[in-house]
């Protein structure tokens, strides 16, 4: 009776597990983004093939050096390398959970008990065995799992891509940064020497009782202010080498030198840009497998509410002779398969696999809005691309003026032209400053929104793997 009571109520144990994991909804493993057909905002140029080397757009060899001197010695980036051996090393626990587990082993004792007045005694004992056990895949969750580790690894390995990418970019950035401030030290130093220069003529016809003090104080006070701004775009100068010297692991005492001529951009960006190429970046790539080991751990999540199959064997020996442990005649051996399901275990195992499906569908939010920031990055650089482009040629227009206004005001001056005054000298010259500081940091602006643009896109205006 009893016998047959449990024979009844095991199957139906079992039954009542596999529906509750058949009923559960099924996890998602991909997400289609809808990108548009082509970019609202791009230039024109050539639509010329940027190999993986994106810095070819560059004009600038010094770069290309700097930018390889980083990705070998830069301290982080080695580090995500060992993070991402060290994933790709956790990938095989998850493999090797679908494969059967063997184990050996010997062992040898001694014990010696004693007798009293009688001679004590003492024996040795051998031992020798080997066990394997091997849990069935009935049902695939070890092959989940295992998909999930693999995927992990991908995500992982574009983790590693984008580090990579971005010390690239930032490298590049903080190489055009030192270069402004180079081209700003030695505006602050031909400043300088423009004013110490205006101030002599100042002094010179002031003593010749042909200007007023004032005008002597306001020179003096024009010098004051280019030393002082001269002391300043040093400290940003040394400021920007050290920056840059971090990117290359090196110890930052300020001594790289920057050149005084900021890159120069070989191509414009080609027109109607694929919208395929955003699907390379690599963080999309990662956010992408992130969403497939979600889908894969809840699918093993909702399979664990099954039973689950394993079969074990064993054999070996145990005697006082050597001989008789390693003889096959005095071996035993055991073997079993057993079919298990947990039938209670307070809600625990649903919730579990409720929890893991409600991380892939958050998983599956973060690749969306992920996709949505990345369209965003592009169409803003695009965009600024544009404008900057145009501000330019405006801006070159206004230093041209500036710079015929200051050196016309100053011949003035000098010639005692009737109408010329000081103040107009320095008003010239404050224009003609301030045009020539916007002009270079609006050539860094291009620059910089060029190389988050390759960052934004994953790399370069062609190449879509």
């Amino acid at each position: 009776m009893r016998n047959t009571i449990l024979v009844t109520i095991l199957p139906v144990t079992l039954l009542f597990g596999a529906c509750t994991a058949m009923k559960m909804e099924r996890p998602q493993e991909g997400v289609r983004i809808d990108a548009p057909a082509a970019w609202l905002e791009s230039g024109k140029g050539a639509n010329k093939r940027i190999s993986t080397g994106w810095l070819d757009e560059f004009d600038d060899p010094r770069m290309k050096q700097l930018v390889r001197e980083a990705n070998r010695n830069n301290n982080d980036l080695q580090a995500a390398a060992h993070r991402l051996r060290a994933v790709k090393e956790g990938t095989v626990g998850a493999r090797a959970a679908r494969l059967p587990s063997l184990r050996a082993g010997a062992g040898y004792s001694r014990s010696r008990s004693g007798n009293g007045p009688f001679r004590d005694t003492s024996s040795g004992s051998y031992s020798a065995s080997f066990s394997a056990s091997w849990e069935a895949d009935l049902w695939g969750r070890l092959r989940d799992l295992d998909a999930a580790a693999q995927a992990g690894y991908q995500a992982a390995l574009a983790d590693y891509r984008a580090a990579r990418l971005s010390l690239s970019i930032n490298t590049a950035k903080s190489w055009v940064n030192l270069i402004t401030a180079e081209q700003q030290l030695d505006l602050a130093n031909k400043t300088l020497a423009s004013f110490e220069r205006a101030l002599r003529i100042v002094e010179r016809r002031y003593k010749a009782n042909q200007l007023r003090a004032v005008d002597v104080q306001f020179a003096r006070n024009n010098v004051a202010a280019a030393e002082r701004n001269v002391r300043s775009r040093t400290l940003d100068r040394n400021e920007a080498a050290r920056s840059h010297e971090l990117f290359l692991g090196q110890y930052p005492a300020a001594d790289l030198k920057g050149s005084l001529d900021l890159p120069g951009l070989k191509q414009g960006i080609p027109v109607g840009l694929p919208s395929d190429l955003i699907s390379r970046r690599p963080d999309l790539v990662a956010s992408q497998a992130n969403v497939y080991a979600s889908a894969k751990r809840a699918d093993a999540a909702r399979k664990d509410l099954l039973p689950s199959l394993r079969i074990t064997g064993s054999t070996g020996n145990s005697s006082s002779s050597f001989r008789q442990v390693i003889d096959p005649a005095y071996l035993t051996w055991a073997a079993a398969s057993s079919l298990a399901q947990t039938v209670y275990n307070g809600g625990a195992p649903s919730a579990d696999a409720r929890a893991a499906l409600a991380r892939n569908k958050a998983s599956i939010e973060t690749y969306v809005q992920d996709c949505l920031v990345a369209f965003r990055e592009v169409e803003s650089a695009l965009e600024t691309d544009r404008s900057l482009a145009e501000q330019e040629v405006f801006l070159r227009q206004e230093v041209e003026q500036a710079s015929l206004a200051e050196e016309q005001s100053e011949r003035d001056f000098t010639k005692g032209i009737d109408g010329s005054s000081f103040l107009e000298i320095l008003e010239a010259q404050r224009r003609a400053v301030n045009a020539r500081g916007n002009f270079i940091r609006l050539r860094n602006q291009r620059l910089q929104n060029r190389l988050d643009l390759h960052l934004a896109l994953g790399g370069d205006f062609e190449t879509t793997k």
